[in-house]
């Protein structure tokens, strides 16, 4: 559901910019001489900050300001939830919703199938609790089928009602929902090419994109309709349809975003982005959505049909699920993600130990996991040094340095009894920009940490995500503008190691190739797609 603008546009150049820039100048073009009150201009002329309002909500990167200095992280950006086949399919998605929340926290919404086949929406702005926390928006929603999501959105966007998913749409046969978890590298030109034929846009959303592919389309049943969508789609893509009768299952051909599939005992079938939303409402976990397979469940019949939605490529799953995105209780890409995470923890300390530390503790919650290997593998005591607390809300405006320090306190306290006058092994999944880090270290300090020792259980992280996370530009990394010593001073602690990317590569042994690691390489599966400049109308 959007797509990585500002680091495609940054590879578009890099890839691009030569061999096309003189069509690119041909083609800046103004056409005034008109006895009629429209002009034709390229997009490429004066209305470049127009245009740019009308970027996807996913761009890359989103809001890293300085009002979230506290979470370092990058975002995972979509959740998804579709139950079909019980008679409470909305309250489900509801729970199942609740539980895949910290894929995306700024909007949610579902839409399910009444009695009467008629689908409806209730969607909003704000956690899951706050947006069906009225009875009523849920009790408006009966019926045996529904599909639900939750999102993260850029700063522009955030406040946005008509970006939240699913979309609800209707079309000469009839009605259809679309929930996304993912991104499309090739949005731009896509949506060039039907505005140009006269679709009309209501989102900044690379979602709808798919809607209008599916309405444009010439084949016939909706099955071939979404088949026909998802070949002009590029990038990652995780997609839940609902219409009156059936719920269509669709994932990329590479696999970059997760997509799980379970049943209930009263046999309803279940789809989730992860299999924790599967444990909550007690449906059995059967297996994954494979990458470029549509599975369609009839829920007249509850009968289940799976199809190949394009030729076969190569799987590049998305290797920041299991480092951070993930809840450690999911399985994900058929592997349970607390093992991994203590996997990596212990790779990491068999690649860089910290000798002289006397206690290892997480930096909560994500780093948990890898921090345990790292005690075990090290033989050192494991504690909770850091402790995260979950209601201090976003520190969005904060007058003063000290001020916004202060804030940090807030949501990670350090227990004194366990740091003061100890040499300290801090375990992280990721270092992104290095500002959560560099206050980690001060607040270890001031709580009478003799040593401080960092230890991140991932490569560094030195490119943007063109595929549905939410990362910063490549100037905003720090370990693509620093070298490793670089960093170290840079957030102030007396030593700094990373899991080694052929570390990370050894964990995975022979399925090391079906992960995507761009992040951390700068090898991208798939290549944003250059937008040809489309002449437009304008009002003269």
């Amino acid at each position: 559901m959007g797509t990585a603008a500002a680091a495609t546009t940054r590879l578009l150049l890099h890839h691009h910019a030569a061999a096309g820039s003189e069509r690119y100048r041909a083609q800046q073009l103004r056409y005034s001489a008109s006895p009629f009150p429209l002009s034709l201009r390229s997009r490429s002329g004066r209305r470049d900050a127009a245009a740019g309002a009308l970027l996807p909500d996913r761009v890359t990167p989103f809001s890293y300001g300085t009002d979230d200095d506290a979470d370092d992280h990058p975002r995972e950006e979509c959740g998804l939830v579709g139950v079909v086949g019980d008679p409470d399919a909305a309250s489900l998605c509801y729970l199942g919703l609740q539980k895949l929340q910290h894929r995306g926290e700024e909007g949610a919404g579902i839409v399910a199938v009444g009695g009467d086949g008629k689908l409806k929406s209730v969607t909003g702005l704000g956690l899951v609790a706050d947006v069906f926390g009225d009875p009523a928006r849920l009790a408006s929603l009966p019926g045996p089928a529904a599909i639900g999501h939750v999102r993260y959105s850029t700063a522009g966007a955030a406040a946005s009602l008509r970006n939240v998913q699913p979309f609800l749409a209707g079309y000469r046969f009839g009605q259809v929902a679309v929930a996304h978890n993912g991104n499309l590298v090739n949005y731009q030109a896509l949506r060039n090419k039907l505005e140009a034929r006269g679709s009309i846009f209501n989102t900044s959303s690379d979602t709808e994109v798919i809607l209008h592919l599916i309405a444009t389309s010439l084949s016939r049943p909706l099955l071939a309709r979404v088949c026909d969508a998802c070949e002009r789609l590029a990038g990652a893509y995780s997609l839940l349809f609902l219409t009156a009768d059936k719920m269509f299952a669709v994932r990329d051909p590479h696999g970059f975003r997760p997509l799980v599939m379970g049943r209930r005992r009263n046999g309803a079938v279940v789809f989730a982005s992860e299999t924790c939303a599967l444990d909550l409402i007690d449906a059995t976990y059967e297996r994954e959505v494979q990458p470029g397979e549509v599975v369609v469940v009839d829920r007249r019949d509850m009968s289940v049909a799976s199809a190949c939605l394009v030729p076969h490529r190569p799987r590049r799953a998305c290797v920041f699920e299991h480092i951070y995105f993930a809840l450690p209780n999911s399985v994900v890409f058929s592997h349970a993600v607390h093992e991994r995470r203590t996997a990596f923890g212990r790779a990491l300390a068999e690649e860089s130990p910290a000798p002289t530390a006397d206690v290892v503790i997480p930096v909560p919650d994500s780093g948990f996991y890898a921090a345990l290997g790292f005690a075990r593998a090290s033989g050192l005591e494991f504690q909770q040094g850091l402790i995260r607390w979950h209601y201090s809300g976003r520190s969005f405006i904060q007058p003063t340095q000290a001020i916004r320090d202060l804030a940090v306190k807030l949501k990670l306290a350090p227990v004194r009894g366990v740091i003061r006058g100890k040499s300290v092994v801090v375990v992280d999944d990721s270092l992104v920009r290095g500002t959560t880090s560099s206050k980690i270290v001060r607040l270890l300090r001031d709580a009478g940490a003799r040593e401080v020792h960092m230890r991140i259980a991932s490569p560094p992280v030195v490119g943007s995500c063109l595929y549905g996370i939410d990362t910063p530009s490549e100037g905003e990394l720090i370990s693509n503008r620093m070298d490793l010593e670089g960093v170290r001073r840079e957030i102030g602690c007396d030593s700094l190691a990373f899991l080694s990317l052929d570390k990370l590569h050894g964990i995975y042994g022979d399925e090391a190739g079906d992960y995507c690691d761009a992040c951390f390489s700068k090898n991208y599966p798939v290549l944003p797609t250059v937008p040809e400049p489309v002449v437009e109308l304008e009002e003269a």
